[in-house]
């Protein structure tokens, strides 16, 4: 197997770096007064945001003191990752601010039953996307991670239906961030011409954007690297079957973002001839923790992408940061209450090695 050369960006055991190069294109170097312009701008939308996770954490109780409550431990887990949510939405709100959310619970609906409280988590979280483009990179950031940690919450507690943005919260695609169309992205069109018979001009796209993006090219050429390794050492059977699913998810992704790039004027980032595991994967076992690990690792490049980009994009990048987040707890990935942020500690949360 060959090693990664030097010219590539990343390893398969160094997923991890990805991040810290992708969190540095958002630093714009503003001054004192544009920061605290943007923390201004934030505070609404940290405020909706705690009351809306006052409200999960009322449902939790009701559940809780329910008579008989089944999954009691299990509940109580979900809701103290709830609370940790709710602790860094509120950071940086006026003390009033923070508290005073309580009184909004009693306008959401009722909720006695886990079925309703996985229900309510699914909708909390893709009302956290709601506010991705107003939100400053990093409370994007934050916002986007929420609601994937949302998701896996309502997955936990039975409910697996797609988590979605409310429609008018997703921006109208421009030139430089086409429409999605499953999990690939949208070519310009078919006819590659423009009346006058010339090619169309390609609209530039940002520097940050472009760097964030080629960061996550490269994370996904790695990852259909190592879906090949992780589905070679499976057995003929359901897993096997979900190793080749993903990485055909991956091969789809990779395939997006070079046309992404490519219809911004930039020269894809090209696969490493070869990549270094993070581990021997000699059999089925470890071919799901290699798997858990790559997924683990995507979530954080995924997060940065969000604080990355802005607009449809962003919202692209978040939900590619939330169907990481689920493929990993698929592969058994043990994960912290915030999927893509580094673990308290500043440590990597490390994929299960169960089989």
């Amino acid at each position: 197997m060959l090693v990664l050369t030097r010219r590539s960006l990343l390893a398969l055991g160094a997923l991890g770096g990805a991040q810290l190069v992708l969190c540095g294109c958002t630093d714009d170097g503003g001054s004192p007064d544009q920061e605290r312009k943007k923390a201004d701008a934030d505070l609404p939308l940290r405020t909706r945001a705690v009351a809306a996770t006052d409200q999960l954490l009322a449902g939790y109780d009701a559940v809780l003191a329910g008579p008989g409550a089944a999954q009691a431990d299990r509940l109580r887990a979900l809701r103290a990752e709830v609370t940790e949510h709710r602790a860094a939405l509120a950071t940086g709100l006026p003390a009033a601010s923070a508290t005073a959310s309580a009184s909004a619970t009693a306008a959401g609906a009722p909720v006695t039953t886990a079925a309703q409280l996985a229900a309510a988590e699914r909708t909390t979280a893709g009302a956290r996307l709601a506010d991705l483009s107003a939100a400053s990179p990093e409370l994007a950031k934050l916002l986007a991670v929420v609601s994937a940690a949302g998701a896996l919450h309502a997955a936990a507690l039975g409910d697996t239906a797609p988590v979605t943005a409310p429609a008018a919260a997703v921006p109208t695609p421009t030139a430089s961030t086409p429409a999605a169309s499953g999990s690939a992205a949208s070519t310009p069109a078919a006819s590659g011409s423009t009346a006058s018979g010339s090619a169309p001009a390609k609209t530039p796209l940002p520097a940050a954007e472009a760097t964030a993006l080629q960061t996550a090219l490269a994370a996904e050429h790695a990852a259909v690297y190592g879906y090949g390794v992780v589905g070679a050492r499976q057995p003929v059977g359901p897993q096997r079957t979900d190793a080749q699913t993903s990485y055909l998810a991956h091969q789809a992704a990779r395939d997006a973002w070079q046309r992404l790039l490519n219809s911004g004027g930039a020269t894809p980032t090209a696969a490493a001839p070869g990549y270094q595991l993070p581990f021997p994967v000699a059999d089925a076992a470890g071919a799901k923790q290699l798997a858990a690990h790559i997924e683990v690792q995507l979530t954080g490049v995924y997060a940065a992408l969000v604080a990355a980009t802005s607009g449809e994009l962003r919202q692209r990048a978040a939900a590619a940061l939330r169907e990481a987040a689920l493929a990993a707890r698929h592969w058994g990935a043990d994960q912290t209450a915030l999927p893509g942020l580094p673990a308290a500690g500043g440590a990597t949360p490390s994929p299960s090695a169960s089989a």
